[in-house]
């Protein structure tokens, strides 16, 4: 039987939630909005959304989608200026969005290099500090309410194969979480980075299907695969109140796939 997750109270919080169309991103959000938050799920095509905005409705939740392609710093501006006029000021950030190629170093192009560096790195650090920009201006300061969690990869601290560049660009957001930390420390903002595993997802499917895959959930110390939800718990602490003295952390959360 599953253990009961902790509960964690955002009623009155502002989320955003990057990449939030499928995957971890569409879990985010409706974690977020299940515990209180109004939710504003974006994805560079809002249509997408939908689905998950109708579920989220649907649980008595308050969510909207809007359309932010993260590489591009006016659509990020203009996401969060459709977020504002629906919910009022972002305190709540979650950058999740990136892409990922499962190919050998030498047979990546210079666009698919530029691609995931501009997706995973560039789009991380324009929705982190353009939501920074906007909780200085509201007051985060004295207010001490701003939340920003970066969605890094345990990548970033272990060789996987094919995984050479978009390791690096996930080793750049675990420095860039503590920088920002750092920088905003007495802004009233906390950054902090979470570093997912592999967990079951449709992402991840292909990838362990048949003998090989077998072979590599086997190579795990707890050889299995755990669902996603893992993750909700360790985010939504993050983003409350309880986290008011984290930041700068970097949290693994793999079932000790990296040991």
């Amino acid at each position: 039987m599953m253990a009961e997750q902790p509960k964690f109270d955002l009623t009155g919080r502002v989320a955003l939630v990057t990449g939030a169309s499928s995957g971890l991103g569409a879990g985010f959000a409706k974690a977020l909005a299940a515990a209180g938050a109004k939710v504003v799920l974006a994805a560079r095509r809002a249509d997408k959304l939908a689905e998950q905005v109708a579920a989220i409705e649907a649980a008595g939740g308050q969510a909207i989608a809007v359309s932010m392609d993260v590489t591009d710093e006016a659509s990020t501006i203009a996401a969060y200026d459709a977020a504002e006029a629906a919910f009022g000021t972002v305190d709540t950030i979650v950058a999740n969005a990136g892409v990922a190629t499962e190919k050998m170093a030498m047979g990546l192009s210079v666009e698919e290099v530029d691609f995931l560096l501009a997706a995973n790195v560039r789009g991380v650090f324009l929705t982190a500090t353009e939501g920074a920009k906007r909780l200085d201006k509201a007051g985060s300061r004295e207010k001490q309410h701003g939340r920003i969690v970066l969605i890094g990869s345990i990548t970033a601290e272990k060789v996987f194969p094919a995984t050479s560049v978009y390791g690096a660009t996930k080793a750049a957001v675990r420095h860039l979480g503590k920088a920002l930390a750092r920088e905003w420390a007495r802004r009233g903002i906390s950054v902090n980075v979470i570093q997912p595993g592999y967990f079951e997802s449709e992402m991840t499917a292909e990838l362990f299907e048949g003998d090989v895959g077998a072979a590599m959930i086997k190579s795990f110390p707890r050889q299995r695969m755990r669902p996603p939800s893992d993750l909700h718990a360790p985010l939504l602490l993050l983003c409350s109140d309880a986290a008011l003295g984290i930041t700068g952390s970097v949290i693994t959360i793999d079932d000790g796939q990296t040991l």
